[in-house]
């Protein structure tokens, strides 16, 4: 007879159960082992005081030396789950909690990721927002990214915040050129 194994504690025993239930709303988007690690990221994340990574997600929830860890990575790089679906309940649900009744103001902001490498195909040179002026401008090479965000009254904050709900990008050209490639 072999000896019953016990099973390791589950990755979601750090996260908080408020985070669990706020968000069942996405559960229906993701499978079962992507759920538990959506779920210790978005914890992570919101718990991180520094960078927003993976990998410093998994830090502050103390799963730094956790057996595999690029299964998390995999979450974001080999996603096979609709960033629409995502988005669309979000919103849904942010507006749903904290605006039901009144009006709502969707915010835009494009940003420059600076990426280097061989692997980043989807690179261009962009105006760089920080850096430039009226009178000087200011070239980047990057990710170019436009996040939409909703502004909605935070009741504990007593002002409105801009609560991100979608990421879209890299660049229309990029998109085109993929898009005529894949075609038959």
């Amino acid at each position: 007879m072999r000896p019953h194994r016990q099973r390791p504690p589950s990755d979601l025993s750090a996260v908080p159960a408020i985070l669990s239930t706020w968000l069942t709303v996405l559960r229906p988007c993701f499978t079962a082992p992507v759920w538990t690690r959506v779920l210790v990221l978005v914890a992570g994340a919101v718990l991180s005081p520094g960078g927003r990574t993976v990998t410093q997600a998994l830090r502050v929830m103390g799963l730094a030396g956790k057996p595999g860890f690029g299964r998390y990575h995999d979450v974001l790089s080999r996603a096979r789950w609709d960033a629409r679906d995502v988005a669309r309940r979000l919103l849904g649900h942010l507006v749903a909690v904290l605006s039901p009744d009144g009006e709502v103001i969707i915010g835009i902001d494009d940003t420059v990721e600076r990426r280097w490498g061989p692997k980043i195909a989807a690179r261009g040179i962009y105006r760089d927002p920080v850096r430039s002026s009226k009178g000087h401008f200011v070239k980047t090479s990057g990710l170019r990214w436009l996040v939409l965000a909703v502004m909605l009254p935070v009741p504990f904050a007593g002002r409105r915040w801009a609560l991100p709900f979608h990421r879209a990008g890299p660049s229309e050209r990029w998109s085109r050129r993929i898009a005529s490639a894949t075609r038959p």
